[in-house]
This record gives structure tokens, sequence and C-alpha cells, in this order.
């Protein structure tokens, strides 16, 4: 395969992997977000990474949707770097973790990572999910 050819091949992946992901508007009252933003290979953006990882299958009964800001590089939203840091008031760096709610409002602003314990607390607190709308 030429160089060119395989430089192709390897945007269209790109762009079809992008397009599959949901932007954070689409999400709204159908998931709750948690935000990582960090600076590319930050060590608390990997421990925040790792706690929720372990929080397993309690952050899939809570909708959790994972997305990880870091860098220039976004995954799990089909949003763009600038616009979330716009939208979120992030800066590029510096750590921060952002719960977001069904509804929108962001929940929880941390610069430090936040246990699964304290953000399964804070969601089954929420209004939402004490009213059984999971």
């Amino acid at each position: 395969m030429s160089r060119r050819l395989a430089l192709v091949a390897a945007l269209a992946l790109h762009g079809a992997a992008h397009a599959a992901s949901p932007t954070i508007d689409a999400l709204r009252w159908h998931r709750r977000i948690v935000l990582i933003a960090a600076p590319a290979d930050n060590a608390d953006a990997a421990r925040q990474r790792a706690a929720i990882v372990h929080w397993g299958s309690r952050a899939d009964a809570r909708d959790i949707t994972v997305v990880d800001l870091a860098g220039a590089r976004v995954t799990g939203a089909a949003d763009g770097a600038r616009a979330l840091r716009q939208r979120f008031s992030l800066n590029l760096r510096v750590f921060q973790v952002l719960l977001i709610g069904k509804d929108g409002h962001v929940a929880l602003r941390t610069r430090h990572p936040v246990t699964a314990r304290r953000l399964q607390q804070i969601i089954d607190a929420m209004p939402m999910r004490r009213a059984g709308g999971r």
C-alpha cells in the first residue's frame, strides 16, 4: 500500500471513530459525564482513569460516560478539544475532573483525582438518581 493511500485510510478510520462518539450535548438527559482534562501524559489523569476503571459495573449502573481530554486529543465524545476547554473553562496546563449531571450542570469540579466512592456519593445524591431516573 502506498504511503498516501495508508494516510487516507488512517484518516478515514479516525474520522469514523470520531463520528461514532456522540457530543456532550447529545448525551444530555441520557448519561452523566466524567470529564478528565489534563496535559498529555499527566500522572493525576492516569490515576483518575484507573479509579474509574476499577469502579467498573457500578459506573455503568450510574450511566457514566468518560470523556478524556488529554492535551489536544479527545476520547469519549465527538466535541473538539478547544470547544470543550472554552465551554468548561479548562486550562490546557492544569489537571481537572468534572462530573456533569444528566441535566448538564457541573456537579463537581476539582484539580485532584476523585475516588470512585466520592463520585458514587455525589451521583447517588443527585435528584434524578434518587427519583429512580438512574
